[in-house]
């Protein structure tokens, strides 16, 4: 899709009640199902963190940024994921993590996005992280500067691409508990999605497929 064209529905976007839970459980886990509960989670004292949702053009087309992070000794060793990361004090918002982290990771300036909403959060019972995604945009295609200490590679993924259901597929992952356990997950060429952020990759697709209807 060109960009020119999704973010005319941007306003229509705004408008909408997100499905939420309803569409994180179409991407969880089994295992996972309970901790989307609030209820679940709200003795559990979180981490709180935020991740930014970017969409921008390349060539006209509308691509959204995911990261691979580097392996490291925990538990999204490797995992593809949004770029976003723990708040800080000096964070006056949720929003400002969201384009802090973009700009630590990837390379994005904050006053380069124009932050459209945020989505519903979500509880990751392995790190104990409660995350708060929000939608971004750039006008221009951004120059990114991945941080090489923390992301191995950037994954542009066309807005087309991710709103075709075929990509949706179930396969084994071993998990922080669990060896082979089937799970959904969001695969296109070489790359599977799986989680908290396919949980928020569900949400945002329901959300834009519904808008452009």
């Amino acid at each position: 899709m060109l960009f020119t064209e999704f973010i005319k529905y941007i306003p229509k976007i705004l408008n909408q009640q997100l499905p939420a839970v309803e569409a994180h459980v179409k991407m969880s886990p089994m295992e996972r199902v309970r901790s989307l509960d609030k209820d679940f989670y709200k003795d559990k004292n979180p981490r709180i963190s935020a991740v930014m949702m970017l969409f921008y053009p390349i060539e006209g087309i509308t691509h959204l940024v995911l990261i691979k992070r580097n392996a490291y000794p925990g538990v999204h060793s490797s995992q593809i994921s949004f770029p976003g990361g723990k708040a800080e004090p000096q964070d006056k918002t949720l929003a400002d993590t969201a384009l802090r982290e973009t700009f630590e990771e990837i390379g994005v300036s904050p006053e380069a996005i124009n932050v459209i909403m945020p989505f519903s959060e979500i509880y990751i019972p392995p790190s104990n992280f409660l995350v708060h995604p929000f939608l971004g945009i750039t006008e221009n295609e951004p120059a990114f500067q991945p941080n090489p200490d923390e992301v191995v590679a950037l994954i542009h993924l066309p807005l087309d691409v991710f709103l075709d259901d075929s990509i949706i597929v179930s396969t084994g992952m071993t998990t922080s508990y669990a060896e082979n356990l089937m799970v959904p997950a969001f695969k296109f060429e070489e790359h599977i999605v799986w989680g908290a952020t396919a949980m928020m990759l569900s949400e945002l697709k329901e959300t834009i497929k519904i808008a452009l209807k």
